[in-house]
Protein backbone atom coordinates (compact mmCIF):
# COMPACT_ATOMS: atom_id res chain seq x y z
CA UNK A 1 0.00 0.00 0.00
CA UNK A 2 1.41 3.37 -0.99
CA UNK A 3 1.89 5.57 2.11
CA UNK A 4 0.45 9.64 1.40
CA UNK A 5 2.22 12.19 3.29
CA UNK A 6 -0.78 14.20 3.00
CA UNK A 7 -0.35 18.40 3.66
CA UNK A 8 -3.09 20.59 5.18
CA UNK A 9 -3.82 24.22 3.67
CA UNK A 10 -5.81 26.71 5.70
CA UNK A 11 -6.76 25.45 9.76
CA UNK A 12 -10.47 26.96 9.91
CA UNK A 13 -13.80 24.76 10.99
CA UNK A 14 -13.68 23.02 8.07
CA UNK A 15 -10.00 21.68 8.42
CA UNK A 16 -10.84 19.85 11.59
CA UNK A 17 -13.25 17.52 9.51
CA UNK A 18 -10.60 16.74 7.10
CA UNK A 19 -7.64 16.42 9.27
CA UNK A 20 -10.06 14.21 11.42
CA UNK A 21 -11.33 12.26 7.93
CA UNK A 22 -7.92 11.48 6.79
CA UNK A 23 -6.25 10.43 10.26
CA UNK A 24 -8.81 7.31 9.95
CA UNK A 25 -6.95 6.46 6.76
CA UNK A 26 -3.86 3.41 6.87
CA UNK A 27 -0.73 4.84 5.29
CA UNK A 28 -2.11 8.21 5.27
CA UNK A 29 0.23 10.43 7.77
CA UNK A 30 -0.62 14.24 7.65
CA UNK A 31 3.22 16.16 7.73
CA UNK A 32 2.41 19.87 7.53
CA UNK A 33 -0.21 22.26 7.93
CA UNK A 34 -0.32 26.11 6.70
CA UNK A 35 -2.08 28.87 7.59
CA UNK A 36 -1.50 32.25 7.91
CA UNK A 37 -2.54 33.19 11.75
CA UNK A 38 0.64 31.68 13.73
CA UNK A 39 -1.19 31.34 16.76
CA UNK A 40 -4.33 29.38 15.22
CA UNK A 41 -2.28 27.39 12.95
CA UNK A 42 -0.10 26.14 16.06
CA UNK A 43 -3.01 25.25 18.77
CA UNK A 44 -4.23 23.57 14.82
CA UNK A 45 -1.19 21.74 14.47
CA UNK A 46 -0.82 20.66 18.23
CA UNK A 47 -4.49 19.20 18.65
CA UNK A 48 -3.76 16.81 15.63
CA UNK A 49 -0.24 15.90 16.14
CA UNK A 50 1.01 17.85 13.22
CA UNK A 51 4.77 17.85 13.19
CA UNK A 52 5.36 20.54 10.96
CA UNK A 53 3.40 24.25 10.59
CA UNK A 54 4.00 27.16 7.82
CA UNK A 55 2.77 30.01 7.55
CA UNK A 56 3.04 30.48 3.74
CA UNK A 57 2.71 28.14 1.19
CA UNK A 58 5.33 29.18 -0.31
CA UNK A 59 7.52 27.91 2.45
CA UNK A 60 5.51 24.54 2.61
CA UNK A 61 6.57 24.06 -1.15
CA UNK A 62 10.10 24.90 -0.41
CA UNK A 63 10.10 22.59 2.05
CA UNK A 64 8.02 19.88 0.04
CA UNK A 65 7.87 16.66 1.81
CA UNK A 66 4.81 16.14 1.03
CA UNK A 67 2.70 14.10 -2.02
CA UNK A 68 -0.92 15.69 -1.68
CA UNK A 69 -2.42 18.00 0.12
CA UNK A 70 -6.40 19.35 1.28
CA UNK A 71 -7.21 22.99 0.46
CA UNK A 72 -8.97 24.08 2.87
CA UNK A 73 -8.33 27.85 2.60
CA UNK A 74 -11.50 31.01 2.10
CA UNK A 75 -13.10 30.46 -1.75
CA UNK A 76 -11.45 33.38 -2.81
CA UNK A 77 -7.94 31.87 -2.01
CA UNK A 78 -8.80 28.33 -3.70
CA UNK A 79 -7.41 29.92 -7.26
CA UNK A 80 -4.15 31.45 -6.22
CA UNK A 81 -2.96 28.27 -3.70
CA UNK A 82 -4.29 25.58 -6.00
CA UNK A 83 -2.16 26.62 -8.84
CA UNK A 84 1.15 26.35 -6.89
CA UNK A 85 0.57 22.85 -5.71
CA UNK A 86 0.02 21.77 -9.50
CA UNK A 87 3.05 23.50 -10.50
CA UNK A 88 4.79 21.20 -7.72
CA UNK A 89 3.14 17.96 -8.93
CA UNK A 90 0.87 17.74 -5.80
CA UNK A 91 -2.47 15.57 -5.96
CA UNK A 92 -5.40 18.24 -4.57
CA UNK A 93 -8.51 18.12 -2.95
CA UNK A 94 -10.43 21.66 -3.07
CA UNK A 95 -13.27 22.62 -0.92
CA UNK A 96 -16.44 24.02 -2.94
CA UNK A 97 -16.40 26.03 -4.62
CA UNK A 98 -13.55 25.56 -6.59
CA UNK A 99 -13.31 29.40 -7.43
CA UNK A 100 -15.09 32.05 -7.61
CA UNK A 101 -15.59 32.42 -10.94
CA UNK A 102 -15.80 30.08 -14.07
CA UNK A 103 -12.62 31.40 -16.06
CA UNK A 104 -10.19 30.50 -12.52
CA UNK A 105 -12.25 27.37 -12.19
CA UNK A 106 -11.31 26.38 -16.14
CA UNK A 107 -7.72 27.09 -15.62
CA UNK A 108 -7.43 25.06 -12.20
CA UNK A 109 -9.18 21.91 -14.57
CA UNK A 110 -7.05 22.60 -17.42
CA UNK A 111 -3.74 23.04 -14.94
CA UNK A 112 -4.11 19.89 -13.17
CA UNK A 113 -5.16 17.69 -16.35
CA UNK A 114 -1.69 18.95 -18.07
CA UNK A 115 -0.32 17.90 -14.80
CA UNK A 116 -1.38 14.49 -14.20
CA UNK A 117 -2.16 14.92 -11.08
CA UNK A 118 -5.29 13.74 -9.09
CA UNK A 119 -7.36 16.63 -8.43
CA UNK A 120 -11.04 16.44 -6.76
CA UNK A 121 -13.43 18.89 -5.43
CA UNK A 122 -15.09 18.69 -2.63
CA UNK A 123 -19.07 18.37 -2.95
CA UNK A 124 -20.10 17.05 0.07
CA UNK A 125 -23.48 15.41 -0.82
CA UNK A 126 -21.71 13.15 -3.32
CA UNK A 127 -21.70 10.76 -0.03
CA UNK A 128 -25.12 10.67 0.21
CA UNK A 129 -25.66 6.94 -0.84
CA UNK A 130 -29.18 7.83 -2.18
CA UNK A 131 -27.73 10.27 -4.51
CA UNK A 132 -25.25 7.88 -5.96
CA UNK A 133 -27.69 5.04 -5.72
CA UNK A 134 -30.71 7.27 -8.05
CA UNK A 135 -27.38 8.18 -10.53
CA UNK A 136 -26.85 4.46 -10.99
CA UNK A 137 -30.68 3.62 -11.65
CA UNK A 138 -30.85 6.65 -14.51
CA UNK A 139 -27.75 5.45 -16.14
CA UNK A 140 -28.98 2.22 -16.38
CA UNK A 141 -32.45 3.66 -17.70
CA UNK A 142 -34.68 2.15 -15.00
CA UNK A 143 -36.63 5.14 -15.38
CA UNK A 144 -36.42 5.14 -18.94
CA UNK A 145 -35.29 9.21 -20.45
CA UNK A 146 -35.41 12.04 -18.17
CA UNK A 147 -38.21 14.46 -19.14
CA UNK A 148 -38.71 16.44 -15.88
CA UNK A 149 -37.02 16.90 -12.33
CA UNK A 150 -37.76 19.17 -9.21
CA UNK A 151 -34.81 19.65 -6.99
CA UNK A 152 -34.38 22.40 -3.60
CA UNK A 153 -31.85 23.06 -1.03
CA UNK A 154 -33.79 24.31 2.40
CA UNK A 155 -32.01 25.82 4.77
CA UNK A 156 -33.54 27.93 7.88
CA UNK A 157 -30.85 29.38 9.99
CA UNK A 158 -32.26 32.70 9.44
CA UNK A 159 -35.39 32.12 11.01
CA UNK A 160 -34.19 29.83 13.59
CA UNK A 161 -30.89 29.72 15.77
CA UNK A 162 -30.49 25.93 15.53
CA UNK A 163 -26.44 26.80 14.69
CA UNK A 164 -26.36 29.93 16.27
CA UNK A 165 -27.54 33.76 15.71
CA UNK A 166 -26.50 34.86 12.73
CA UNK A 167 -27.30 38.59 14.20
CA UNK A 168 -24.31 38.17 16.15
CA UNK A 169 -21.66 35.79 14.85
CA UNK A 170 -19.48 36.62 12.39
CA UNK A 171 -19.01 32.88 10.99
CA UNK A 172 -23.09 33.69 10.14
CA UNK A 173 -22.74 37.22 9.27
CA UNK A 174 -19.95 37.15 6.15
CA UNK A 175 -22.55 35.09 4.19
CA UNK A 176 -24.90 37.79 4.14
CA UNK A 177 -22.24 40.57 2.85
CA UNK A 178 -21.17 40.76 -0.48
CA UNK A 179 -18.11 42.94 0.73
CA UNK A 180 -16.96 40.18 3.12
CA UNK A 181 -16.87 37.90 -0.07
CA UNK A 182 -20.18 36.51 0.17
CA UNK A 183 -22.36 35.39 -3.23
CA UNK A 184 -25.27 34.27 -0.83
CA UNK A 185 -27.22 31.70 -0.79
CA UNK A 186 -26.69 30.83 -4.53
CA UNK A 187 -23.34 30.85 -4.39
CA UNK A 188 -22.88 29.02 -0.89
CA UNK A 189 -25.39 25.87 -1.67
CA UNK A 190 -26.24 26.52 -4.91
CA UNK A 191 -23.43 24.81 -6.39
CA UNK A 192 -24.42 21.49 -4.13
CA UNK A 193 -28.27 21.41 -4.97
CA UNK A 194 -27.13 22.12 -8.95
CA UNK A 195 -24.48 19.19 -8.39
CA UNK A 196 -27.09 16.94 -6.58
CA UNK A 197 -29.81 17.34 -9.69
CA UNK A 198 -27.75 17.22 -12.86
CA UNK A 199 -25.54 14.69 -11.52
CA UNK A 200 -28.25 11.93 -10.47
CA UNK A 201 -29.88 12.83 -14.09
CA UNK A 202 -27.06 12.38 -15.92
CA UNK A 203 -27.46 15.35 -18.59
CA UNK A 204 -25.62 18.68 -18.69
CA UNK A 205 -27.60 21.70 -19.02
CA UNK A 206 -28.38 23.45 -21.96
CA UNK A 207 -29.99 26.88 -21.00
CA UNK A 208 -30.83 28.28 -17.17
CA UNK A 209 -32.42 31.19 -15.68
CA UNK A 210 -32.90 32.38 -12.57
CA UNK A 211 -34.32 35.00 -9.70
CA UNK A 212 -32.21 36.02 -6.34
CA UNK A 213 -34.71 37.55 -3.77
CA UNK A 214 -32.37 39.85 -1.16
CA UNK A 215 -34.72 40.08 2.22
CA UNK A 216 -34.87 43.25 4.97
CA UNK A 217 -33.09 41.99 7.78
CA UNK A 218 -32.02 44.43 10.12
CA UNK A 219 -32.55 48.35 10.19
CA UNK A 220 -30.98 50.11 7.52
CA UNK A 221 -30.17 46.56 5.66
CA UNK A 222 -26.79 46.58 8.17
CA UNK A 223 -25.63 45.38 11.25
CA UNK A 224 -21.90 46.78 12.45
CA UNK A 225 -19.84 46.35 9.41
CA UNK A 226 -21.76 44.16 7.48
CA UNK A 227 -24.33 45.66 4.97
CA UNK A 228 -26.45 42.80 4.36
CA UNK A 229 -26.67 42.87 0.16
CA UNK A 230 -26.08 39.30 -0.64
CA UNK A 231 -28.89 36.71 -2.24
CA UNK A 232 -31.09 35.06 0.55
CA UNK A 233 -33.25 32.86 -1.77
CA UNK A 234 -32.70 31.88 -5.51
CA UNK A 235 -35.13 30.03 -7.81
CA UNK A 236 -33.58 28.64 -11.31
CA UNK A 237 -35.10 26.84 -14.27
CA UNK A 238 -32.98 24.51 -16.52
CA UNK A 239 -33.42 22.69 -20.05
CA UNK A 240 -31.12 20.09 -20.34
CA UNK A 241 -29.18 18.69 -23.16
CA UNK A 242 -32.16 16.22 -23.86
CA UNK A 243 -34.61 18.95 -23.62
CA UNK A 244 -35.77 17.95 -20.60
CA UNK A 245 -36.92 20.73 -17.79
CA UNK A 246 -36.25 21.42 -14.07
CA UNK A 247 -36.95 23.85 -10.86
CA UNK A 248 -34.17 23.91 -8.49
CA UNK A 249 -33.98 26.05 -5.29
CA UNK A 250 -31.94 27.09 -2.46
CA UNK A 251 -33.11 29.55 0.37
CA UNK A 252 -32.05 30.13 4.29
CA UNK A 253 -35.68 31.36 4.85
CA UNK A 254 -37.43 27.52 4.69
CA UNK A 255 -38.49 27.72 8.33
CA UNK A 256 -38.52 23.86 10.26
CA UNK A 257 -35.43 22.86 7.58
CA UNK A 258 -31.90 22.98 9.14
CA UNK A 259 -29.75 21.52 6.09
CA UNK A 260 -32.76 19.92 3.28
CA UNK A 261 -31.58 18.26 0.05
CA UNK A 262 -34.87 16.95 -2.06
CA UNK A 263 -34.83 16.09 -5.86
CA UNK A 264 -38.04 14.52 -7.33
CA UNK A 265 -36.75 13.11 -10.94
CA UNK A 266 -39.47 11.70 -13.75
CA UNK A 267 -38.52 9.72 -16.89
CA UNK A 268 -41.20 7.94 -19.37
CA UNK A 269 -41.06 4.80 -17.35
CA UNK A 270 -40.45 6.14 -13.60
CA UNK A 271 -39.53 8.16 -11.20
CA UNK A 272 -37.90 8.79 -8.01
CA UNK A 273 -37.59 10.62 -5.14
CA UNK A 274 -34.01 11.41 -3.29
CA UNK A 275 -33.89 13.07 0.12
CA UNK A 276 -31.36 14.02 2.23
CA UNK A 277 -33.02 15.30 5.60
CA UNK A 278 -31.95 15.53 8.95
CA UNK A 279 -29.01 13.95 7.78
CA UNK A 280 -30.81 10.79 6.49
CA UNK A 281 -30.12 9.20 3.09
CA UNK A 282 -33.84 8.29 1.26
CA UNK A 283 -34.33 6.81 -2.03
CA UNK A 284 -38.07 5.96 -3.16
CA UNK A 285 -39.17 4.49 -6.58
CA UNK A 286 -42.21 4.14 -8.35
CA UNK A 287 -41.32 1.91 -11.54
CA UNK A 288 -43.03 -0.70 -13.86
CA UNK A 289 -44.95 -2.64 -12.88
CA UNK A 290 -46.07 -0.11 -10.35
CA UNK A 291 -46.55 3.13 -12.37
CA UNK A 292 -50.43 2.29 -13.29
CA UNK A 293 -51.14 2.12 -9.57
CA UNK A 294 -48.90 5.00 -8.43
CA UNK A 295 -47.26 2.63 -6.14
CA UNK A 296 -43.93 3.93 -4.44
CA UNK A 297 -41.31 1.94 -2.61
CA UNK A 298 -38.21 2.30 -0.82
CA UNK A 299 -34.58 1.72 -2.37
CA UNK A 300 -31.98 -0.01 -0.39
CA UNK A 301 -29.02 2.45 -0.79
CA UNK A 302 -25.11 0.38 -0.42
CA UNK A 303 -22.81 3.12 1.73
CA UNK A 304 -20.65 5.38 -0.13
CA UNK A 305 -16.86 5.92 1.15
CA UNK A 306 -16.32 9.78 2.13
CA UNK A 307 -14.53 12.07 0.20
CA UNK A 308 -11.20 11.35 1.95
CA UNK A 309 -11.38 7.67 1.25
CA UNK A 310 -11.71 8.22 -2.72
CA UNK A 311 -9.17 10.93 -3.23
CA UNK A 312 -6.54 8.75 -0.97
CA UNK A 313 -8.07 5.70 -3.31
CA UNK A 314 -7.48 8.14 -6.40
CA UNK A 315 -4.19 8.49 -5.92
CA UNK A 316 -3.48 4.99 -5.36
CA UNK A 317 -4.82 4.21 -8.23
CA UNK A 318 -7.66 2.26 -6.65
CA UNK A 319 -10.79 4.50 -7.61
CA UNK A 320 -11.60 7.29 -9.84
CA UNK A 321 -10.97 10.74 -8.90
CA UNK A 322 -15.22 12.20 -8.94
CA UNK A 323 -15.68 15.09 -8.63
CA UNK A 324 -12.96 16.34 -10.20
CA UNK A 325 -11.60 20.27 -11.34
CA UNK A 326 -13.17 19.74 -14.44
CA UNK A 327 -16.92 18.71 -12.66
CA UNK A 328 -16.06 22.03 -10.02
CA UNK A 329 -15.91 24.23 -13.10
CA UNK A 330 -18.54 23.28 -14.60
CA UNK A 331 -20.54 23.83 -12.09
CA UNK A 332 -18.65 27.38 -11.19
CA UNK A 333 -20.35 28.18 -15.26
CA UNK A 334 -23.69 27.41 -14.06
CA UNK A 335 -23.62 29.80 -10.89
CA UNK A 336 -22.09 32.61 -13.17
CA UNK A 337 -24.49 31.71 -15.60
CA UNK A 338 -27.29 32.00 -13.36
CA UNK A 339 -25.87 35.24 -11.68
CA UNK A 340 -26.23 37.13 -14.88
CA UNK A 341 -29.32 35.85 -15.57
CA UNK A 342 -30.67 37.29 -12.26
CA UNK A 343 -29.22 40.69 -13.42
CA UNK A 344 -31.04 40.30 -16.48
CA UNK A 345 -34.25 40.05 -14.64
CA UNK A 346 -34.50 36.00 -14.84
CA UNK A 347 -33.16 35.60 -19.02
CA UNK A 348 -32.39 32.46 -19.76
CA UNK A 349 -29.15 32.22 -21.16
CA UNK A 350 -27.28 29.54 -22.78
CA UNK A 351 -24.28 27.76 -20.95
CA UNK A 352 -21.07 26.87 -23.03
CA UNK A 353 -18.04 25.27 -21.78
Amino acid sequence: MQNVRLLILGTGGMARNHADGFARLPGVEIVAGVDTRPEQLQAFCQTHGIAHGFISLDEALAWGQFDAATNVTPDAAHFATTLPLIAAGKHVLCEKPLATNARDAEAMARAAAEAGVVNMVNLTYRNVPALQQAARMVQDGQIGTVRHLEASYLQSWLTQPAWGDWKTEDQWLWRLSTAHGSKGVLGDVGIHILDFATFIAGQDVADISCRLATFDKAPGGRIGDYVLDANDSATMQLRLANGALGTVAATRFASGHLNDLRLRIYGDRGGLEVSFENAVSRLRACLSPDLEAARWHEVDCPPVPPIYTRFIDAIRGQGPAEPDFARGAALQVLLDRAEASAAQEGRALAVQG
